[in-house]
Order: C-alpha cells, then sequence, then structure tokens
C-alpha cells in the first residue's frame, strides 16, 4: 500500500500518554449507550460489559513507542486522504461535508458519549462527530483477528469515518441502530459503513494509487475477521444471529466489495432487500 504521499490530516488530538487510564467516567459512568449500541461493537465486545463500567485492556497486545508513532503517523494520512475523498463526494451528492475528529489514546478517554474503553476497539462518537483509536488495537487486529497488514489498518478507519458519513447525511437519525438481529437496522447501519469504507478504497486509488497487490485481499480478510459469525464461534462456539449488531463474516466482504466496485447510491444497505 502506497500511503507516504497522502496528506496527514490536522483535524486530529494526540492524548496518549495523557487524560488518565482507567477509571474515567463521564455521565454516571461507561461507555454512552448511543456509542455503543450504534457503533462501538466494531469487533464483538459485549455491550453490557461497557455499559457497566468494563475496562478490559488488551494484555500483551501493547505497540513499543516507535511502532505506535509509525501507526499514528499512518492513521492521520488515511484519515486525511478520506477528508480528501469524502469532500468533493458529498459535493456531488449536493451535501455539506465536515470532516471528523480523530482521537488516539490510551486504555480509556472520555467522549460526549461516556467513557471510551480499548476494549470496545475502535468507534465512532456521533455526539462530537469522533474517530477514537487506541492503536495498540492494531496489533491486536493481527494477531487476534489474523488481519495483518496496513490495508487491513485503513479499513478499519474507513469503516469509522463511514460512520461519520452516516452522521452527517442524517442515516443515524432516521434508523433505530439499537435493535438486533440479522436484518436489523444495526446490520444494515455496519455494512453500510463496510460498503463506505470500499467507496473510499476506489476514490482513493482513483486518486492518489494507493492500492498495491494484495491490498484488497487484507481488506476483504479483514472484513471477515470481524462478522457476528465468526466471532461468535470464536467466543462461544456457536451463532446466534437473533444477536448479531454487524453482519455474518460473507455479509460483511460482500459489502465491501460492492463499495469497491461501485459508488454511494449502492451502499444503500436500508432499501437493500436481502443482505
Amino acid at each position: 500500500m502506497r500511503w507516504d504521499d497522502l496528506r496527514p490530516s490536522d483535524n486530529v488530538q494526540d492524548r496518549r500518554g495523557g487524560f488518565g487510564g482507567r477509571g474515567i467516567v463521564l455521565g454516571g459512568g461507561g461507555l454512552g449507550m448511543v456509542a455503543v449500541i450504534v457503533v462501538s461493537l466494531l469487533f464483538g465486545v459485549d455491550p453490557s460489559s461497557l455499559l457497566n463500567g468494563g475496562s478490559e485492556s488488551m494484555p500483551g497486545q501493547r505497540q513499543p513507542a516507535g511502532a505506535q508513532d509509525a501507526s499514528f503517523d499512518f492513521s492521520r494520512r488515511i484519515v486525511g486522504s478520506a477528508e480528501d475523498v469524502w469532500g468533493p463526494l458529498m459535493q456531488e451528492q449536493g451535501l455539506r461535508f465536515s470532516p471528523a475528529t480523530f482521537v488516539t489514546y490510551d486504555d480509556a478517554t472520555p467522549t460526549a458519549c461516556g467513557n471510551g474503553q480499548a476494549s470496545a476497539g475502535p468507534f465512532y462518537c456521533p455526539s462530537d462527530q469522533t474517530i477514537y483509536v487506541d492503536l495498540n488495537f492494531f496489533r491486536e487486529l493481527e494477531t487476534r483477528f489474523g488481519a495483518p497488514g496496513e490495508f487491513a489498518r485503513a479499513y478499519v478507519l474507513a469503516h469509522e469515518y463511514g460512520h461519520h458519513i452516516q452522521a452527517l447525511m442524517g442515516t443515524m437519525d432516521r434508523h433505530r441502530a439499537g435493535e438486533r438481529g440479522a436484518d436489523s437496522d444495526a446490520v444494515r447501519m455496519e455494512l453500510q459503513a463496510d460498503c463506505y469504507a470500499g467507496v473510499w478504497a476506489k476514490r482513493a486509488d482513483q486518486r492518489f494509487h494507493l492500492l498495491e497487490a494484495g491490498d484488497v485481499e487484507q481488506g476483504l480478510a479483514a472484513a471477515a475477521s470481524v462478522g457476528d459469525d465468526t466471532l461468535q464461534k470464536q467466543g462461544q462456539g456457536y451463532v446466534v444471529p437473533d444477536s448479531f449488531t454487524h453482519g455474518s463474516s460473507a455479509q460483511r466482504r460482500r459489502w465491501f466489495q460492492r463499495g469497491l466496485e461501485g459508488d454511494l447510491p449502492g451502499c444503500d444497505t436500508f432499501a437493500a432487500g436481502a443482505l
């Protein structure tokens, strides 16, 4: 993946080493309901553990300082490319674009949605239009989820930026993301963010020529690695479709691929009959 020439975003807050670690509680404790149910469960964390103030970290997954700095630079440039892609694309749709803020932190951080925890994985808070990432997650993406490679990381960031686009377009206001189930609005919300990640990849490659051989496969593998069915099989040995919040591995691959091959209008998961 060729990303060195991408423009780094200036809409960034680096909270690593600051804002405290565990134990930060805003508004009664735990990550806010909106962030937990709508968008913070990208990587299969049980929402009850977050709403009850859980602060489980990622043991053994912490990156060395040098690797974290490289991840920070990489993330800034992917976010910058998302700004450069989505600004003109939203204008094409007659919509106003405003960039998301990108925040990096260690373990826990205050957000407008409550107390953000690294155990939630990367998440987007619509109340402050901010993407939150503990950079140590990128090592977990490789070791726990079996999704190595720079483009796998880029997919994660692009998915979260997709949630920001949903917020700007009013999608989060129109649909009941708190529901669960294989055909729920929550699943449709997440699959649309996967599709938007594919749209970003297509447009960014057209503009910046960033894709190299194997990159698309990395993104598809990352999407599949965090499907509800895959995570449930790993965690409990069986699948419960009625509890899905993000979609199956096959669905996540399919909608990411749809974005890669299509464009924004093709990402309307809420109008799609079958997912």
